[in-house]
């Protein structure tokens, strides 16, 4: 076997189409992105059946694509790794059953990997030499957890939200303002320069638990825009946005810290589409000064939804043990979009 195989990673597993390249464990040679950002903007939300369509659509250019800016052909592919779950079951079985075809064609090894292992993996992208065990924070629009990590894709939850994820509630709050979708990016642009004078709660900020909530929050927010609303005066939106951006990360930051209070890990990972926010980053890198623990967050496009992590993912496990017949069993690997990364 090769030392330095070439993983050919397909992620779909909700409005991106994207595949990637990977050279060894840890080397992207390519990273294409279809972003499906302009189908859904005018629904407020992803609609399943459309972002299924434009996979189907999609998925053969971009594999060719990724295939081509890598410079390398598909002879040259040692393994398949794709998005086996979690995400929109249809969406995910475009890009399965194109990776299965693929593979079974090419008579290639086939990782279904883990998508919220993928965002995790992100981090040993930028870092491959973090120091183990790392604290995880996995912060998108449908999920927020924190994890810990003793190895590579070896990852233990121990705090999850109980009601909506961070990036859901964004969007929501966004779609309540009329700022469009996805609302994360947008509330981060308008809160830029502005105050959070609105006094918005941070939900179970008790020092029992490690859980999230983000839903008494976005009800607070959306009683405050219909108080404001009533006056009759301009509703001062950018405020609004600070205030409620500023509730969410603290949030995060304080149950971050409170989980590396109790597990002392020597790195933190903070991954997902969220991580892309820059309050968020800057606020966690200043933790890990206080803490003196290193903090390890990916370049916003390893964040959001890319292939990269599936194919690394997807190298680091088969590496592992490269015999698991598993690898070759395409029948039994179907998509699961509940599938929880712990193990």
């Amino acid at each position: 076997m090769k030392q330095e195989i070439l993983t050919l990673g397909i992620e779909t597993s909700c409005d991106e189409t994207a595949a990637s390249v990977v050279r060894g464990r840890f080397e992207p040679l390519s990273n294409i992105v279809a972003s499906q950002t302009d189908i859904h903007d005018k629904y407020g939300g992803i609609v399943p059946e459309l972002a299924c369509r434009r996979h189907a659509e999609l998925i053969g250019s971009v594999v060719g694509s990724a295939i081509e800016t890598a410079k390398v052909t598909l002879a040259d592919i040692d393994l398949v790794a794709v998005t086996r779950g979690p995400g929109l079951v249809g969406a995910l079985l475009v890009g399965l059953s194109y990776a299965k075809g693929l593979a079974w064609g090419r008579k290639l090894p086939l990782v279904g990997v883990n998508h919220l292992n993928g965002h995790i993996t992100a981090g040993l992208v930028s870092n491959p030499m973090a120091p183990l065990p790392a604290l995880c924070l996995l912060v998108s629009g449908g999920h927020t957890e924190l994890y810990t990590m003793e190895a590579p894709g070896a990852l233990l939850k121990i705090g999850s939200t109980r009601d909506d994820a961070a990036g859901e509630a964004l969007d929501k709050v966004a779609r309540m303002l009329g700022l469009g979708y996805p609302g994360g990016p947008v509330i981060e642009k308008m809160a830029k320069g502005s105050e959070a004078r609105f006094d918005l709660p941070v939900a179970l900020s008790r020092k029992d638990t490690l859980d999230f909530s983000f839903s008494g929050p976005k009800t607070a927010a959306k009683y405050l825009i219909r108080d404001l609303m009533a006056t009759g005066d301009p509703l001062p939106v950018e405020d609004i946005c600070a205030s409620f951006q500023k509730a969410v990360i603290d949030a995060l930051e304080q149950k971050t810290a409170l989980a590396a209070k109790w597990r002392k890990p020597k790195s933190i990972i903070v991954a997902g589409g969220v991580a892309c926010n820059g309050p968020l980053r800057e606020r966690m890198n200043l933790l890990g000064e206080r803490l003196g623990v290193e903090v390890v967050i990916p370049p916003p496009v390893l964040c959001s939804d890319n292939a990269v992590m599936i194919a690394v993912a997807g190298a680091i496990e088969y590496l592992n043990n490269p015999e698991d017949p598993a690898f070759r069993d395409f029948n039994s690997m179907d998509a699961d979009s509940g599938w929880a990364p712990s193990r």
